[in-house]
This record gives C-alpha cells, sequence and structure tokens, in this order.
C-alpha cells in the first residue's frame, strides 16, 4: 500500500489488531569526521613539495612533484629563484618505468631517456637531446646470469665503432674509439682499452682503474675500529693514504695525506643520536678550518628528518685571515600536501 497507516475497510472490531507503518523518514547521512575531504580531493594526486636554500649563493631551489596516471607516470617542476625573486633555470619533468622526458623551458630543449627489455636477458637503451640532434643507442644482454652483462653502445650520428664493455663481478673492461691528434693537427682514430678490477687481497680490498693510459692503484683494509687506506697513480707514480680511526659508536677521526704535494686534511665526525651531527676539519691546501651542525640526518632524505626538515649550520675560517670568517647555513624542507 502507498498509504502511511493500514486501515480495514469494514467498521473496527474492537478484538481486532490495527497495525500501523512507522511514518518514513530519510536515511540519515553518517556524521562528518573532521578529517574527511570531498571526494574530488580525496582523488587528487599528493603533492610533494621541496625548497632549499643556500645562504652561500642565496639561492631557492624549488621542487614540484606528484605521480599521475595512477602512479604510472611522476611529474616534477623545478626552478630556482634569488631574493629579487627572479626565477631561473625552470625544468619540466615526466618519467616512468621505460622512459623519461626532461624539459627545459629557457633553452626549449628535450633530453628523452628510454629503457626496456626486448626479450629475456636483452635489454635496449636510448638516450637523445632534441636540440643538438645527438643521442646514444646501446643493448646490453646477460651472459650466463645477471651478474655478467654485455653492453653494445653507439653514439649517433654515429663517428666510429660502438664501444664494447663486458661487465663482471670482479669489475668490467670496455673497447672503444678514440681520437688521438698527431704533430700535423690530423686525428688518428685508435683503439683504447680502460676498465677496473677488484678482488680481495690480505684482508683487504685491491682496486685497479686503467683510463687514457694511467693506472690508478687502491687498496683498502678495513675492520670495526679503524680503516687504511694507501693509493698510487702510474706512471705519475703519485702517492697518497687516507686513515681512518672510529672511536665509538658515535666518534670518527678522517685523516687523508699527498706525499707528493704535502697538503693534508682531516675531520673529525660526532653523531648525536640519529638527526644530529657535528663536523669539524681543517684542510691545507686551501688553508682553511671550518666547523658544521646537521640537524636531520646527512646523508638521508628530508622525509626521514624530523618535521620533514634539514639545517646545516658552518662556520669557515680561513688561516691567513681570522677575521673574515663566514657562517653559513642551508635548509631543506618538504611539504606533502
Amino acid at each position: 500500500m502507498a498509504e502511511s497507516e493500514l486501515e480495514l475497510k469494514s467498521p473496527p472490531n474492537p478484538n481486532s489488531l490495527i497495525v500501523s507503518a512507522p511514518p518514513s523518514t530519510p536515511p540519515e547521512s553518517p556524521p562528518a569526521t573532521a578529517g574527511s575531504r570531498p571526494i574530488w580531493l580525496r582523488q587528487r594526486p599528493k603533492i610533494r613539495v621541496t625548497t632549499e636554500f643556500d645562504s652561500d649563493s642565496s639561492v631557492f631551489f624549488h621542487r614540484i612533484s606528484c605521480k599521475v596516471l595512477d602512479s604510472f607516470a611522476k611529474l616534477k617542476l623545478s626552478f630556482q629563484n634569488n631574493g629579487k625573486g627572479e626565477i631561473s633555470d625552470p625544468q619540466l619533468a615526466l618519467s616512468t618505468k621505460y622512459l623519461s622526458l626532461q624539459y627545459d623551458i629557457e633553452e626549449k630543449n628535450a633530453l628523452v631517456n628510454a629503457s626496456f627489455g626486448v626479450a629475456p636477458g636483452l635489454q635496449f637503451k636510448a638516450a637523445h637531446d632534441v636540440k643538438s640532434q645527438q643521442g646514444e643507442l646501446a643493448m646490453v644482454a646477460d651472459l650466463a646470469g645477471p651478474a655478467y652483462k654485455f653492453e653494445l653502445s653507439s653514439a649517433y650520428p654515429s663517428i666510429g665503432m660502438p664501444r664494447a664493455t663486458v661487465k663482471f663481478p670482479l669489475g668490467e673492461v670496455s673497447l672503444q674509439e678514440k681520437e688521438e691528434e698527431e704533430e700535423e693537427e690530423q686525428a688518428k682514430r685508435i683503439l683504447s682499452v680502460n676498465g677496473i678490477l677488484k678482488g680481495n687481497i690480505l684482508n683487504g680490498v685491491c682496486t685497479a682503474k686503467y683510463s687514457d693510459e694511467t693506472l690508478d692503484l687502491r687498496y683498502c683494509y678495513k675492520d670495526e675500529q679503524m680503516a687504511f687506506i694507501p693509493s698510487i697513480s702510474l706512471p705519475s707514480n703519485a702517492m697518497s693514504f687516507a686513515f681512518k680511526r672510529r672511536f665509538g659508536p658515535s666518534d670518527k677521526l678522517s685523516y687523508w695525506y699527498n706525499l707528493d704535494t704535502n697538503y693534508w686534511s682531516t675531520v673529525y665526525k660526532h653523531n648525536i643520536g640519529k638527526d644530529f651531527k657535528f663536523k669539524a676539519g681543517y684542510d691545507s691546501e686551501v688553508r682553511l678550518g671550518w666547523a658544521s651542525l646537521w640537524a636531520g640526518e646527512e646523508a638521508g632524505k628530508a622525509k626521514t628528518a624530523p618535521l620533514k626538515m634539514k639545517v646545516q649550520f658552518m662556520l669557515q675560517v680561513p688561516q691567513d685571515d681570522i677575521t673574515s670568517s663566514s657562517l653559513m647555513f642551508r635548509v631543506k624542507k618538504r611539504w606533502d600536501i
């Protein structure tokens, strides 16, 4: 029945029961909570805003980013501005798992990078500069597992043979062509071999790096309390060594010395909990002493710092002119909107 009350057509019987339907009322809407937001606002992607300021250059650096297309891509806008409010170096970037595009608004130039697998164990990479019409193409193939790789890359427009690189757990070796100028000012293309090898020797790690006919040898011995790192460069025979000593979980001293120039430097570090670090040091090459205090993990991101903000104060004291000492600071702050 459409009526709100059920009635009998005959006269009512005193022994009968009359049933009445409750009055129809619209359903009550759930109470609004303080944290509830409109649907359109809940569907909006989260925006991350990061601002950085360096008192030495008096320049603000800003980054605004968010994930779009249901987190399929990331959109980022970055720019700088000085104390007068003048904006410079605006950059717009769009990145996905396989493709990234970076556009320089002032230069009106775009850099495109792509990387994707074309077959199991075979990957294709490409980089292109739109304004200069130059770039690089590369193919990377797995050899006997992902720990062994062979990469063949070539710049375009192509000038010579492509560069071939073999990567393995102990290092990598590459073969490429390069130009060598002769006395008659004519360029001659020759094959060049570059590479790096690592291995464990005498409870330490020895590294040999060969590039442009220069061999750099480095040995690193390290335990829980000490590290000793001598190095030599051939054929110049330039030698140096570094020494690091840990006095506890919060204190560490580092020392570096160059035997050819007699220049040396030292750094002392003291951690105060996880979010505070004090550092002090001296560099004989520039004759400068300095001290700095970090609030927020130095190597971490602003996201993990208290209030999502990192601050560094640094005092520089020139040895030759103490009166020209300067106090500088850097601030990095992140907002999630």
